[in-house]
């Protein structure tokens, strides 16, 4: 199995991070970037959120001040900004990832040109004029049409990233079962397509102690349906992990849970039997509660 790891750490909502990007100071931003490194990361994510206001200033000054200190990663240009991301681009050394591409022709018709001209990787979000997909075929829709485009444009799927969009299991616990439905059909619709996804929305508003085991489970069982790539903490040493097959039991047990044959509960670890749980609530067969580890 095995997947790929994009560090989410150099965010402008963290303090320090955020401070360094304001007052564009490169320590903060440089020390993240070689701890990253340090950590195995194979992409680095640099989000700026909206930055409306200096956007276009703010992006390529990050990325050289990233790859003073490490060139040997390819970056994510993180932002919603269109002219920081076209700022930012021609300073990339190593093709980057747009992050990301709506399937909404009023951004995808401007920003695919920018990934052909740069030879850049850029990931597909499959949120469309209407807003989130409703279903498995929903999203095979959007994807089509975006991937038609950026096929058009020169663009191969093999730098394509389509983020299927993971929604709070306690809030829509059948949009899990959809993007797991998406991701069988991904390479019929998109052969050679890469994937990703933020797949700690799964636990948005779940109570926090809740929240890691369902953020490890379903990265597990995206993994499992072909997810290849996931946006996480580099400083999170459990998934990191499980990106270099370091927990194969994990892998295992979820793995047999999804295809019908759960292993007894009664005979394994608590940390076992508590992935166990926690995928047959994502798949539905139990109900969504606080309290699911305990029964």
């Amino acid at each position: 199995m095995g997947f790929q790891i994009i560090g989410e750490s150099l965010n402008v909502i963290g303090k320090e991070i955020g401070r360094g990007f304001r007052e564009r100071d490169p320590k903060p931003i440089q020390a993240e970037a070689l701890y990253q490194k340090s950590k195995g990361v194979d992409w680095i994510d640099i989000n700026l959120g909206p930055a409306k206001k200096d956007g276009a200033d703010l992006m390529p000054w990050v990325v050289e001040v990233v790859q003073e200190v490490v060139d040997d990663i390819p970056l994510v240009l993180d932002t919603s900004n269109i002219d920081a991301i076209a700022a930012a681009l021609p300073k990339c050394k190593l093709p980057p990832m747009i992050n990301s591409i709506m399937a909404v022709p009023a951004r995808y018709e401007r920003m695919i040109p920018l990934a052909a001209e740069h030879n850049a990787h850029f990931c597909a979000l499959m949120w469309g004029p209407d807003g989130l997909p409703r279903d498995e075929n929903e999203r095979a829709a959007l994807c089509v049409e975006l991937l038609y485009a950026a096929n058009e444009a020169g663009i191969p799927n093999e730098r394509i990233w389509v983020d299927g969009i993971v929604t709070p299991v306690n809030i829509q616990q059948p949009q899990a079962i959809a993007l797991m439905n998406f991701m069988d059909m991904l390479p019929d619709i998109a052969p050679g397509a890469m994937s990703t996804c933020g797949v700690s929305n799964i636990s948005s508003g779940v109570p926090d102690h809740l929240r890691y085991v369902i953020n490890v489970t379903f990265t597990v069982m995206l993994n499992i349906k072909g997810m290849k790539s996931f946006i996480a903490d580099a400083k999170d040493d459990f998934t990191m992990g499980l990106a270099k097959d370091k927990r194969p039991d994990i892998i295992e047990a979820i793995k047999n849970t999804m295809e019908g044959n759960a292993p007894d509960i009664s005979k394994l670890d608590k940390e076992l039997a508590g992935y166990v749980k926690t995928c047959k609530v994502i798949l539905g067969e139990t109900l969504f509660s606080d309290s699911w580890l305990e029964v």
